[in-house]
């Protein structure tokens, strides 16, 4: 019988991430033999939208504005914390790996735990553009499938993951 994911975060804490290169949505260059999602699109203008932006980000608001449930070990997104994201019968663990606290660009990344439909990591950030005072939302990911069940889905994936960085996008659009 398959690996059925825990809703349980706590059940995650201390197991090893199922990539090895961890960081690696934070560096220009994401590593190889993974598809890539580099999106930054603007949402709006204002220090205000970017705070709430912000906060909607890090207190996982913006998961749930896309449409997943959320079971979480904290709060708010902080390095270490473990979330379980279910999107109907999936459950989606993962581990966050980066909090990105800066004045212009806050949010998190976190990367794949067992059980997880992908392997690798996504990051979720609003930045925004001190002279134009546009905010915009900024999704980079490097994933590929996890097991041999969701290697078959191919384009299926890929359009799922397209149809979840635009519900993310919207999201933090107030």
């Amino acid at each position: 019988m398959p690996f059925l994911p825990s809703a349980d975060p706590d059940t995650y804490t201390g197991t090893s991430f199922t990539y090895s290169e961890v960081g690696g949505t934070a560096r220009e260059v994401m590593p190889a033999g993974y598809h890539h999602v580099d999106v930054e699109e603007p949402i709006g203008t204002g220090v205000d939208l970017f705070e709430r932006a912000a906060a909607k980000i890090l207190a996982w608001d913006m998961h749930r504005g896309a449409g997943l449930t959320v079971w979480a070990t904290s709060p708010r997104a902080v390095v270490d914390a473990v979330v379980v994201l279910r999107l109907g019968p999936v459950r989606i663990p993962c581990r966050v790996v980066d909090v990105i606290d800066e004045p212009q660009r806050r949010g998190f990344a976190y990367g794949t735990l067992p059980g997880h439909p992908e392997s690798g990591e996504e990051s979720f950030s609003v930045r925004r553009d001190a002279e134009t005072d546009t905010v915009y939302a900024v999704i980079r990911a490097f994933s590929r499938p996890g097991n041999r069940l969701v290697a078959l889905g191919g384009p299926l994936n890929r359009a799922t993951q397209r149809i979840a960085t635009g519900r993310y996008v919207a999201a933090l659009k107030d």
